[in-house]
């Protein structure tokens, strides 16, 4: 039978190595995105042409919309897991952050992710062993200067983790978090040369990771050989934070 899962943020630089790599494990995809819908179709295709025995299906909501998570569900049907790698960043003082910077960090990080978690659990529990996959940060754990809001979201995100594990467990759910360091992704695109360096020289394996070493661990932890794992938050930052 066709595995399922469900990535939000599948158009993101970690979410679209995710896709690729669950799918060259043999998953089939609920591709959910808001923005670059060209490069989501790209996508699509790309993996089809690849893996033209498996399913992929393009799924859009803004996730700070209230009914988003309404909308994704009734687009999923069979279902084995979910990877939450939906996200966006925010770099203001909390002084400078307004109540609509926070509520659309909370929804896209924590509220929606979580309903939708909540609406698709059923699904989830008609297998004996299904999987939920939550992109968090290091920031949700050492927190960052200048991204206070972002921080704490990434830390509702482990904190989220750790108790719903124990709640899905007797259904048979692992759950858990996967928390990057230094991606070299698009949301870093702020930072100019010499910031960039400054960080690198932070890191004891002197470099930035690279998405796609994010998705090989989310695939380990969905591959049946990480059963024994759950609720934990597992870093992966080259040794930036231990």
């Amino acid at each position: 039978m066709k595995k399922f899962a469900l990535v939000l943020g599948a158009s993101g630089s970690i979410g679209s190595a995710v896709c690729r790599e669950l799918a060259s494990n043999g998953w089939s995809l609920y591709m959910h995105y808001n923005h670059q819908t060209n490069r989501m179709q790209g996508l699509i295709k790309e993996l089809m042409n690849e893996f033209p025995k498996q399913e992929f299906m393009m799924i859009h909501a803004d996730l700070t919309d209230e009914f988003a998570a309404t909308t994704i569900t009734q687009s999923v049907f069979s279902l084995d897991a979910i990877v939450v790698a939906s996200g966006q960043a925010l770099y203001k003082l909390v002084e400078d952050t307004s109540i609509e910077d926070m509520n659309a960090l909370w929804k896209v990080h924590v509220q929606t992710p979580i309903q939708l978690i909540g609406l698709l659990s059923p699904k989830l529990r008609q297998h004996e062993v299904s999987y939920i996959t939550m992109i968090g940060s290091i920031w949700g754990e050492a927190g960052g200067a200048g991204e206070t809001l972002y921080s704490t979201v990434k830390g509702a995100i482990h904190a989220f983790v750790k108790a719903y594990a124990q709640e899905a467990s007797y259904n048979g759910i692992r759950v858990n978090a996967v928390a990057p360091g230094l991606i070299d992704t698009k949301m870093n695109g702020h930072l100019n040369d010499d910031e960039m360096s400054s960080l690198v020289s932070e890191i004891p394996l002197e470099r930035a990771g690279k998405p796609e070493e994010v998705a090989y661990l989310v695939a380990f932890l969905q591959s049946g050989k990480a059963d024994y794992i759950t609720g934990q938050i597992l870093r992966i930052n080259g040794g930036w934070y231990i």
